[in-house]
């Protein structure tokens, strides 16, 4: 019941209908649908009329006592002496002979007891609107926060950076890098009280509306039909609530870049973007395969049509195309595999356990060994970036882990290990991809149960964010990045091991929305990769305890990010 609920969570504060004061609430009449203190039970109920035939119980029993609504009984609103009878349809009210006599001959009539249920119905449809509404605004709310918290974060690192460049200057242009302070802190405390005040018109929001879902449950729960009919249209009406509008964007705080030792040159501020606290999102399936594989755990597709398919520790390379609901094998391996990744020239190169050389395979349909070298390290993720290079993510047990650079020359660019705010930039780079910004994104698992973080590197090797999931779909299960692609339009989409959630993050790792795959049927999801007319593929792993050797791959068209 609503009253013991509110009693236990301690959010809505209940007092005695009689008294009104602040004493504990131990009984309730079930007759007069009152809650009562003992003061009011013993000296001011007692003397109702008939009160020694009302049925009082103790609160911790309300639960119990669910009796059904008593309708046999309603007296007529309009003739004196005799009761409803039918529920008018066609005018919304009860109604008793005379009435239909008199008022109500040809219109369509039902059983009180049907009009009950109708009306309740519709309440508690109201009443799940409420509460779907309200629990969109705590995600909402939740997000606000983590806008606030990077805000918070990012304001801290340009101060410093300011700071830290400001010890290297000449005395006389002090004043200048205080007016830059001034100017990053007026900034500052704009976006703030711009995020600050949506987080409390949205408090604001959620707490009127958990007083009334309670006021509507306890409305359902009146045990007087008389009652409930007279006020059921307005509380009805009371139910339509308004979500409060949030903005569609929050700016953070500008970008500062370092100069020398005049003013001009002494730095700037920069846009750095938005993020954006609401997105419209969707996921649509246009065709459903099934494969010979126990999971999913990599897909690369080719220029014609085809793909590369791995089950990675289960064994299973596979090139297959697409023929109605089923995929064709064209050519299969037994060979385990850490990543894979199809070059511009169609070829497949391979990351396997133990050897420091990315793997491909021949036009004879051999494996053989790359021009793709990271010795010391041993390659795990693969990914081709734009100009025929690639990136490695790479680990050692003697080094850091680390994301290399290389061109088509196998020659290394570029190695990723460390910047001056982060002597351990990655530990396990897991997967990889990369964002027309420049950005780097790795999902980089941190320890033996898969938890991790997707880690976001600028071109010039420096740290600019790093995103370890979401309290709305991680509160039970930590974040656990299983796999990352980038979106045509330069999202960064990441999957997550243990729940079928897509998380959706912008190019700087900045989270934007989140989409559960079992709102369209996939269950289980574990890879990711987009094709050249931007269909997104998601290939799937068998679920816990389940033998079928069918993982699944669906093709997809995505909207919104």
């Amino acid at each position: 019941m609503a009253f013991s609920q509110s009693v236990r969570k301690g959010q809505v504060p209940v007092n005695c209908k009689l008294c009104e004061s602040d004493r504990l609430i131990q009984w309730k009449c079930m007759d007069c649908s009152l809650l009562l203190c003992g003061h009011c039970k013993d000296n001011v109920h007692s003397k109702f009329k008939n009160a020694q035939d009302h049925r009082i119980i103790s609160t911790k029993e309300v639960e119990l006592h669910t009796e059904k609504i008593d309708i046999t009984n309603i007296k007529c609103q309009e003739h004196a002496g005799l009761s409803s009878c039918l529920y008018c349809n066609t005018c919304d009210i009860l109604v008793c002979p005379t009435c239909i006599a008199k008022v109500h001959k040809k219109h369509d009539f039902i059983e009180i007891r049907d009009a009950y249920n109708m009306k309740v119905e519709r309440l508690e449809k109201s009443q799940s609107k409420m509460k779907k509404s309200s629990s969109k605004m705590n995600a909402m709310k939740t997000e606000l926060n983590k806008v606030v918290s990077a805000e918070n974060l990012k304001y801290s690192q340009v101060r410093q950076t300011i700071l830290s460049h400001e010890k290297g200057v000449k005395e006389q242009v002090d004043n200048y890098f205080k007016e830059l302070i001034d100017t990053l802190d007026q900034n500052h405390e704009t976006v703030l009280i711009s995020v600050k005040s949506d987080l409390n018109n949205i408090l604001n929001f959620t707490n009127q509306t958990e007083d009334k879902i309670n006021e509507v449950q306890n409305f359902i729960e009146i045990s007087d039909a008389t009652e409930f009919f007279k006020g059921v249209n307005m509380m009805q009406i009371s139910t339509e609530t308004k979500e409060p509008q949030t903005k569609p964007s929050y700016r953070f705080s500008p970008k500062f870049v370092p100069g020398s030792f005049t003013q001009s040159d002494i730095g700037s501020f920069k846009d750095d973007g938005s993020l954006s606290a609401e997105i419209n999102i969707s996921l649509v399936i246009n065709n459903e395969y099934h494969t010979e594989l126990e999971s999913i755990s990599y897909v690369s597709p080719c220029l014609d049509r085809s793909f590369w398919l791995s089950s990675g520790s289960h064994g299973m390379l596979q090139r297959v195309k697409p023929e109605e609901t089923n995929l064709k094998v064209i050519s299969k391996f037994n060979i385990k595999v850490y990543g894979i990744a199809v070059t511009p020239s169609n070829q497949l190169l391979i990351s396997m356990e133990g050897k420091t050389r990315l793997q491909q395979i021949s036009n004879a349909g051999e494996l053989v060994d790359s021009v793709y070298d990271v010795n010391p390290f041993f390659p795990i993720a693969i990914h081709v970036i734009s100009g025929s290079k690639l990136l490695v993510g790479a680990y050692s047990d003697e080094q850091r882990s680390s994301v290399i650079i290389m061109n088509k020359k196998g020659d290394k660019e570029f190695v990723y290990k460390h910047d001056q705010h982060s002597p351990t930039l990655i530990t396990v780079p897991k997967r990889i991809t990369s964002t027309n910004n420049g950005n780097i994104h790795v999902v980089d698992q941190i320890s033996e149960d898969f938890s991790g973080k997707v880690v976001v590197l600028g071109h010039d090797g420096h740290l600019i964010y790093k995103y370890s999931g979401l309290s709305a779909t991680n509160k039970t299960s930590p974040f656990k990045p299983r796999h990352i692609v980038t979106t045509p339009s330069d999202n960064v989409v990441v999957i997550d091991r243990d729940i079928p959630i897509l998380h959706i993050l912008n190019n700087n790792g900045n989270f934007i929305s989140y989409f559960n795959t079992e709102e369209i049927g996939i269950q289980f999801p574990y890879s990711l990769a987009f094709n050249t007319t931007g269909h997104l593929y998601i290939g799937c792993t068998k679920g816990p305890g389940h033998k079928s050797t069918e993982a699944k791959l669906y093709e997809t068209n995505i909207a919104g990010f």
